[in-house]
């Protein structure tokens, strides 16, 4: 038998990694729960409201906005009457939810079962069982959230006649994998939670409350320690130093980041996510920037967002890697 052959012999009989015979599993058992087609029914109803009521304003103007930029994107980024919030907005306040659903009982859901020790006895590794339950719940939420922009594309080319550009497709693609990643960090802080407790209502209700706090709350928050950091004296340049400041407290939220890194991808013509003067305004170009352009303006965003996914599912992977698991 010859060395090449002795090596595909050897490959063909290599075990599947450990963590994707998790993550296939767990994938099945997402894609068949109740959860999931609750949650897909519940992201439908509003879509369809969102994009309907933001396609019929964009129709009614169309007709007296030549030359109108990126008509394809305002489908995600403008609203209208009944809709109070765009698309962008609804994706940013309610999608924390997907990735806390499929994550708040990674852990002590298989220990309220028994099934935790039973798991780990198997020639499995424990690290590739958290890696599969992270993966497979972030692959529903990417199912989710594709799913999501296809059924907003179809209909917004029912409704408008409009087929996207390649320039747009590619900023939905890159607004898709930002959503995703944003989806992990709730996704990975539900995962920690569900590894410190042993309730899984305890887990749910902690990452569920840091939602609300930032989502309801954050900006009252973020104001007064801007004001305690830059105090307010009335005079201009107290007023433009407590803005900077608050702004970039508000940077610490991820919803923050999410919605300025949304803005910027889904609309061409913004040119910044920082404070602009009077001076600046009178300045500026309206032209429309490119997609490496746009990343220019919020690689800070999306480098702290993914830095904040990782350091929180890190934390998730060392509380699990110490945690002593009995039978």
């Amino acid at each position: 038998m010859t060395t090449a052959t002795v090596t595909e012999s050897e490959k063909e009989i290599r075990p599947v990694s450990g963590w994707r015979v998790v993550a296939a599993k767990e994938l099945a058992d997402h894609l068949l729960s109740g959860r999931f087609i609750v949650l897909m029914a519940v992201l439908g109803i509003a879509t369809a409201a969102a994009v309907f009521a933001a396609s019929g304003g964009i129709r009614d103007v169309a007709p007296s906005a030549q030359g109108i930029t990126a008509l394809f994107l305002k489908l995600f980024t403008v609203t209208a009457d009944p809709v109070p919030f765009p698309l962008i907005v609804f994706v940013g306040f309610l999608a924390p939810l997907l990735g806390i659903m499929f994550g708040f009982d990674a852990v002590n859901g298989e220990r309220s079962q028994g099934t935790l020790p039973r798991l780990l006895s198997q020639p499995i590794h424990r690290d590739e069982v958290i890696l599969g339950k992270f993966v497979a719940g972030l692959s529903v939420v990417a199912i989710m959230l594709a799913s999501l922009v296809l059924f907003v594309s179809g209909i917004g080319i029912f409704r408008l006649g409009v087929v996207p550009s390649a320039a747009e497709v590619t900023r939905l693609f890159v607004w898709l994998l930002l959503a995703v990643v944003y989806v992990g960090f709730w996704q990975a802080l539900a995962t920690l939670t569900s590894v410190l407790t042993r309730r899984a209502s305890t887990s749910a209700l902690i990452p569920v409350g840091v939602w609300l706090v930032l989502a309801l709350f954050g900006s009252f928050i973020f104001s007064a320690v801007a004001g305690i950091i830059s105090p307010r004296d009335g005079t201009a340049a107290a007023e433009v130093a407590y803005l900077r400041t608050q702004q970039t407290v508000s940077q610490i939220s991820p919803i923050t980041l999410f919605q300025q890194g949304s803005t910027v991808l889904l609309d061409p013509e913004v040119r910044t996510v920082g404070l602009v003067t009077l001076e600046q305004v009178d300045r500026a170009i309206v032209s429309e920037l490119n997609l490496a352009q746009s990343l220019g303006v919020i690689w800070p965003q999306l480098v702290v967002l993914v830095a904040m996914t990782a350091v929180m599912y890190a934390l998730a992977y060392i509380a699990f890697m110490r945690q002593e698991v009995r039978a």
